[in-house]
């Protein structure tokens, strides 16, 4: 699907946040799965990242179609490293961790997107359904793929979507 950028129109200023919130964690998302991949013994894990990560890159791409440089986050260094560290540390903690991982990032970007999509229309609506749709697809099959459901991998993923909400708190802001 191709999304024409947004051109000559006006962004509104809760738009952009919510734009740039999504430019950056979608910049997020392409950088944990590099830091699975990175760290990854499991070959099933190393799989599920390959696969997960070249839809992440084409969903940073088509932000990047829509929203102006100027717009994004300043913090695109920070989300790098903070991603490639999560999943970096995902990895080392083993397969289970790596899916309770994903599937707690994704609850958290599904809901996410949700939000925007009951608020916008048009072209940007169909695009922010097409990646929520996508992010879905990557909540199941990272939930399909979990067998594990120790208390310690509930507490660890509580965590990850309690700083996905704060990164996203923070990209709204710079």
């Amino acid at each position: 699907m191709v999304v024409p950028p947004f051109g000559d129109c006006a962004i509104s200023v809760p738009l952009s946040r919510d734009l740039r919130s999504n430019h950056a964690g979608e910049t997020g998302a392409v950088y944990i799965y590099q830091g699975m991949l990175k760290c990854a013994t499991d070959m099933e894990v190393r799989a599920f990242a390959q696969a997960h990560l070249a839809t992440e890159r084409a969903h940073l791409a088509l932000l990047e179609a829509w929203l102006p440089c100027a717009l994004r986050s300043a913090l695109l260094p920070l989300w790098r490293l903070s991603g490639w560290t999560l999943g970096a540390l995902a990895a080392l903690m083993g397969k289970e961790a790596a899916f309770a991982t994903v599937e707690a990032v994704e609850e958290f970007v599904v809901a996410h997107y949700q939000a925007q999509v009951d608020q916008t229309s048009g072209e940007l609506k169909t695009l922010l359904q097409l990646l929520q749709d996508d992010e879905a697809e990557h909540l199941e099959d990272a939930a399909r793929r979990r067998d594990d459901r120790a208390r310690w991998l509930n507490a660890w993923a509580w965590m990850v979507r309690a700083g996905s909400a704060g990164a996203v708190r923070l990209a709204r802001l710079i």
